[in-house]
């Protein structure tokens, strides 16, 4: 009988430094919005067009995850696109 093996998490490396702040700004709403992509495929929501501002940010609340705002919800819909293909 196999054992289901947990993986090893991730080591965080500090982002580098001396970029400019809407590159930090991109960085953080990409990470988020793939964190809520990922939380609603998770859930069933395999259609970009179900996956509404409203449905979004209620994943949001769920997970502990800040308010996305619209281009957050927007840039969410675009990964769960590139994901079904």
């Amino acid at each position: 009988m196999a054992t289901a093996r947990t993986p090893m998490p991730v080591k965080k490396k500090p982002l580098p430094a001396g970029l400019p702040r809407e590159w930090y700004e991109s960085h953080n709403r990409r990470l988020k919005a793939m964190r809520l992509a990922i939380s609603l495929l998770d859930s069933g929501t395999y259609d970009a067009r179900r996956a509404t501002n409203r449905k979004i940010r209620t994943m949001a609340v769920r997970t502990g995850i800040h308010r996305p705002s619209n281009i957050t919800c927007k840039l969410v819909r675009a990964f769960i696109v590139s994901n079904a293909g």
